[in-house]
């Protein structure tokens, strides 16, 4: 399928109480849904996924972050998402906790959630079918894996990759 590939980073922030923060989106992709900030790469310019992070962090929730601030938890291809596009998307965990909420923007609202209220959220369908359950599982480890998203939103998921968090090896 000849469809444009996107690069994107997206940012797993939590607070105090270990509940992590989501963005009500404003903007397709995923309009109306709730997802981890964070954003495409500008890879005209040739930044880094890292960079990438760091700079939508401070664009989007007004965190300063340096690379050392950052947790690569997963790493995500999606063929033919929504028919649309080829994504690759950088999971990162903020190691820093964020301690108010941060004010709406163009790309949406922001609201803290406990693990177990993500199963009553709107979300996008990868995310609830794998990409929730395998960032809790290996949580503080790493993972990647591929999804094959079908035009009758059949979704063919493929582990490729995963290695448990140190503390829990």
């Amino acid at each position: 399928m000849s469809l444009p590939y996107k690069i994107a980073t997206l940012l797993y922030v939590f607070n105090e109480r270990d509940e992590v923060l989501l963005l009500e989106r404003a903007q397709e992709p995923n309009r109306g849904l709730w997802s981890p900030g964070g954003g495409k790469l500008k890879m005209h310019l040739g930044e880094s996924p890292f960079a990438c992070a760091c700079r939508e962090a401070q664009e989007e929730i007004g965190m300063h972050l340096t690379p050392a601030d950052l947790h690569l938890a997963g790493l995500i291809s999606e063929h033919g998402y929504q028919g649309q596009t080829h994504w690759l998307m950088f999971l990162f965990e903020v190691k820093v906790k964020l301690s108010t909420l941060p004010p709406p923007m163009a790309e949406g609202r922001f609201e803290f959630f406990r693990r177990e209220q993500l199963a009553a959220l709107s979300i996008p369908q990868t995310d609830r079918e794998q990409i929730w359950p395998w960032f809790w599982h290996y949580r503080g480890g790493f993972f990647a894996a591929h999804c094959h998203c079908h035009p009758d939103g059949r979704n063919d998921w493929k582990l490729e990759e995963a290695a448990p968090s140190a503390a829990s090896a």
